[in-house]
């Protein structure tokens, strides 16, 4: 060193400290060769960033990196390294650029970085693409398979569902509760209508001490002169499709025998200044809080009943409830299926729904509702002015089938049988929502193979709500979708006076349209089978006085009927939440309970305007 201080030597001595155990000085001494600029600085500060790294002296290492991250784009040690030293700052979005690079390594701990970078929305173009990398590098993984087909329904790529369905199968066969515990329950119920093997969906026998509801029971509780009503969700903000739902609830309870708080975390972009949520309830916003402080605020406000809206949909956070919140706990309306791994009493349904049947099958008690289990709104549901064909792009003459269904819930069964219908419906057209240009495409393509005209699919995209109302009329029948069916699509296409076909399901989410159907008097629209459904379907097309008939019927009912009464359902609700009170209070533990109707109204229930 006192001769030579070029790189060669700076080199030289850094592989030397390297073999005698001098790591840190080694990579002192590699910076200073880096330094010295040349052909393979960029490698001397590789291999000082990683001494650095294995060191732990993790703001050392990340500053060398940063000046690596072009390189970092195509070498994956690089690539791992400084997204490693990003996600322990919690900074994962930075480092999602590194994903092509770690998904199509050799090095299995570099696929487990990518895996671990994604986004979980299936939606996400550079998700989708890393999956795809991971399960061609590994293409007998369980885990990767299910998430790749998660993808896959995402944009309806159906010849690859086609292809791996037989592989799902066999792992299904082979070992169905491993299969099943590594899925998430929310997609789960997108390919598997069986209720007995959903319930053990993502299960884990450890997510909460067995004696906790015991214990949550039999805490003291000071229960008032009022019950107090807890609501907790993300989804708190108008323009959701829970609260088209649910907010004239909010409105309809009655003040004089329930206390009302909503427990929101929604997030801030669904909240701005022009939204007005002052009467829906005192709000308590738990959005920053951990789970255990967001019981601890629920404790302190004293809650009955504290209901659960989310269950396992997005952004969801349910295990809230894990931490003993109040002394009756209930899931609602958010998620079509039983909540795993979450302490819950029961789930509120109805007879169609939740049938005595299903009782084994799922985690909480049923506490049934006389009618069905979905509020609807109508009194804010508007409608623009009326559209016409010519407006939407469709021919005057056809006979218009129409579905609004989010284009994941059309199954490769669910496309088949409308091949079958529309061939055998040859002055039809199929008008469709589809946000995605993927699924747009790969949907025209499956109806172009069959030898469907693709003139007669015909596609819509998103317009303003009140638009949207007044288009569905525009069609002649709604086609539910299946195994998943259209929950807030369906009512909507309802009010609107478009009849919606649906085929009687096997579990929560196949039977939710047959629900809405029977609660304002449309049975004739409820298929008994594929078949059934394809039968009736081309009957109507054949017959279309009856489908004048049907939709004079849903003008008809449309405001004597239950689906659309919410004073009606919010006393039923009312009495539903009485009757676990009164459970709890007498000291006996949860148990299913059915909700007795109220009698039946003579005159149409009026459209008065909603209290102040």
């Amino acid at each position: 060193m006192d001769h030579n201080r070029d790189v060669k030597t700076y080199s030289l001595l850094a592989k030397t400290l390297v073999a005698l155990g001098f790591r840190e000085e080694a990579a002192r001494t590699y910076v200073l060769a880096a330094e010295l600029g040349g052909s393979r600085s960029e490698d001397y500060y590789v291999e000082a960033m990683k001494l650095y790294y294995d060191l732990d002296q993790d703001d050392v290492a990340l500053s060398l990196g940063l000046p690596l991250l072009e390189r970092a784009q195509r070498d994956a040690d690089v690539a791992f390294m400084i997204a490693t030293l990003f996600l322990k700052r919690g900074e994962k979005d930075l480092v999602r650029v590194f994903l092509p690079v770690l998904s199509k390594s050799s090095v299995s701990k570099h696929n487990s970085l990518a895996y671990l970078l994604l986004t979980g929305a299936p939606e996400d173009v550079q998700d989708r693409e890393t999956i795809s990398n991971l399960l061609q590098r590994m293409p007998r993984s369980i885990i990767l398979i299910l998430a790749y087909l998660v993808f896959m329904r995402e944009i309806n790529d159906y010849w690859e569902i086609e292809r791996l369905e037989p592989e799902l199968k066999r792992m299904f066969l082979r070992d169905a509760r491993q299969t099943l515990q590594i899925e998430a329950p929310f997609y789960n119920l997108h390919w598997l209508a069986d209720e007995a093997q959903n319930k053990f969906a993502g299960y884990r026998k450890d997510a909460f001490p067995a004696e906790y509801p015991q214990e949550r029971h039999s805490m003291p509780h000071d229960w008032g002169k009022k019950i107090r009503i807890g609501y907790l969700s993300s989804d708190l903000w108008p323009h959701h499709a829970t609260m088209k739902l649910f907010r004239a609830v909010l409105k309809m309870h009655d003040p004089e025998r329930f206390d009302v708080t909503l427990f929101c975390y929604t997030p801030e972009e669904h909240l701005g200044e022009d939204i007005d949520r002052s009467d829906w309830g005192r709000i308590v916003t738990i959005r920053d809080m951990s789970d255990a402080e967001a019981a601890q605020a629920i404790r302190e406000n004293e809650i009955d009943i504290l209901v659960e809206m989310k269950g396992h949909t997005r952004n969801s956070r349910p295990f809230i409830l894990n931490h003993k919140p109040a002394p009756i706990q209930a899931a609602w309306l958010g998620f079509p299926g039983t909540t795993v791994n979450v302490d819950l009493d029961y789930i509120i349904g109805d007879h169609y729904v939740l049938p005595d049947r299903s009782k084994p099958h799922y985690w909480e008690k049923f506490c049934r509702l006389p009618e069905s289990y979905q509020p609807n709104d109508p009194y804010s549901r508007p409608q623009s002015e009326l559209f016409t064909r010519q407006d939407a792009n469709l021919p005057e003459d056809a006979f218009v089938f129409a579905s609004f269904n989010a284009t994941r819930k059309i199954s490769l069964e669910n496309i088949n049988l409308w091949i079958r219908l529309l061939k055998a419906t040859p002055n039809s057209v199929l008008w469709m929502l589809c946000k995605d240009q993927k699924a747009h495409d790969n949907i025209l393509r499956k109806f172009a193979e069959a030898g469907i005209d693709r003139k007669r699919i015909v596609f819509t995209g998103v317009v303003p709500y009140e638009a949207h109302l007044s288009r569905l009329k525009l069609a002649d029948l709604g086609l539910d979708t299946f195994p998943v069916n259209g929950h807030t699509t369906t009512s909507e296409q309802l009010w609107a006076g478009l009849p919606v076909l649906t085929v009687k399901g096997t579990h929560f989410a196949s039977r939710v349209s047959e629900s809405l159907l029977q609660s304002i008097g449309m049975p004739e629209t409820i298929a008994d089978s594929q078949e059934d459904y394809l039968k009736r379907a081309v009957d109507l097309y054949e017959n279309r006085d009856k489908v004048k008939l049907l939709k004079q019927r849903l003008e008809d009912n449309r405001w004597i009927k239950p689906l659309f009464d919410v004073e009606r359902f919010t006393r039923h609700l009312e009495k539903a939440y009485e009757m676990m009170v009164e459970r709890a209070k007498a000291g006996l533990e949860p148990d299913h309970i059915d909700v007795p109707a109220l009698p039946a109204r003579e005159k149409p229930f009026a459209q008065p305007t909603l209290p102040e």
